[in-house]
């Protein structure tokens, strides 16, 4: 009987795609599965990185966002939406002009249509609270008007975001989230992978 952990003691040998077997592609897709499953782990290692930052708000940005998730928590949102919820400005650190396209990037093969779209945009929305102290439009989200998860976003950012700055509230540790994380990140919905499936 093969041992199903012994692909991930092997590397392929070929230099080029093109030179590739069956028994290359089998030892990747095992390291591929691996590496996947512990998808959550380094996401969490990741939002431990934005505590080394404030950007001159009252709290770090790793305390932003746990109270932002702790908020959505406390107000029975589903897990699925707290995860959204944390990992809104997790891009902060690398995108710093667009932010919330890292967590568009994390969370599209795991959330729904219209989470994706909230969190793809609270940074429009969010400028609705301080837009017009720096020269901006603050009704900049009104561009948007009509649209189906308008009023969830408008929601999210009033309820959950702008208001989670505060060096007083009682949030949750980081690591309380790391179970609801593991869960949505074990069974992705939609992978560019699935669209190589054979027909029928």
């Amino acid at each position: 009987m093969t041992d199903l952990a012994e692909p991930l003691t092997r590397r392929a040998g070929f230099h080029a795609m093109t030179e590739g077997t069956a028994e290359d592609w089998q030892a990747i897709s095992a390291h591929f599965l691996d590496h996947g499953s512990r998808l959550a782990d380094r996401v969490v290692d990741h939002l431990r990185l934005l505590s080394d930052d404030h950007g001159g708000f009252a709290v770090s940005r790793l305390e932003h966002s746990v109270q932002t998730a702790t908020r959505a928590a406390r107000a029975n949102r589903d897990d699925e939406y707290v995860a959204c919820a944390l990992l809104h400005d997790i891009g902060d650190t690398l995108c710093s002009y667009n932010h919330p396209d890292a967590a568009v990037a994390i969370l599209r093969p795991f959330v729904s249509p219209e989470n994706l779209w909230m969190v793809e945009k609270h940074g429009i929305f969010q400028g609705y609270h301080y837009f017009q102290y720096i020269g901006l439009n603050r009704d900049a989200r009104d561009a948007y008007s009509g649209h189906p998860c308008y009023e969830r976003t408008v929601e999210f950012c009033a309820e959950f975001d702008q208001n989670s700055f505060d060096p007083s509230y009682p949030s949750m540790a980081l690591e309380d989230f790391r179970p609801l994380l593991q869960t949505l990140f074990a069974t992705p919905r939609h992978s560019y992978l699935q669209e190589a499936l054979p027909k029928g």
